[in-house]
């Protein structure tokens, strides 16, 4: 009886070591922006208005999470039309041909206090890179309705000529490096 109750404990402890927790990305609590250098002298800066993302992690922490992200690329907004629809073009991220820009974790590493980065694929257009991202970790809390939520926020550089966003490929007019600052809020599924 004694070696059924251990086995019974061990198995137990186990599989709560091992508990994955799922997370959704908030879209109402969430952004995907970004800001690129023209004619040298000035910035624009737009967004993303449709994504999705999920994380599956240990714990309430980002330690060892796995993450994937997609983001709708005719969803770009900086608020002038005919530049959108330049950017939605051929010329740019042909998002009639690549609907998605996706990123998927390999690797999640903890620096010092809530730091951590997160190495994985980052797939614009036809090509995919590994790229590291630095990434704040906010914390978790309850939200109104009583779920549990985390958040977290990003903010990295894209040379956008390695990913075949070939449009004025000196840079003097449309920068070649695009600041991206992304801020998620994940609830617990």
């Amino acid at each position: 009886m004694k070696k059924i109750f251990l086995t019974f404990v061990f198995a137990l402890l186990s599989v709560i070591g091992f508990a994955q927790t799922g997370w959704q990305v908030d879209p109402m609590h969430s952004s995907v922006n970004f800001n690129i250098k023209h004619m040298g002298i000035s910035f624009v800066q737009g967004r993303f208005d449709k994504f999705e993302g999920k994380a599956i992690t240990k714990g309430n922490n980002l330690d060892n999470a796995e993450l994937s992200f997609s983001v709708y690329v005719s969803s770009i907004n900086t608020g002038v039309e005919m530049r959108d629809n330049h950017l939605k073009s051929a010329d740019f991220f042909d998002a009639e041909k690549f609907p998605y820009m996706t990123f998927v974790t390999s690797s999640v590493v903890k620096e010092k206090n809530n730091s951590y980065v997160f190495k994985g694929k980052l797939t614009i257009k036809d090509v995919t890179k590994e790229i590291s991202v630095p990434v704040t970790f906010g914390g978790v809390t309850k939200n109104q309705q009583g779920k549990e939520v985390m958040g977290f926020q990003a903010a990295f550089k894209v040379n956008r000529l390695d990913y075949n966003i070939k449009y004025d490929p000196t840079g003097a007019g449309v920068a070649k490096d695009v600041d991206v600052n992304l801020y998620f809020e994940m609830v617990k599924q």
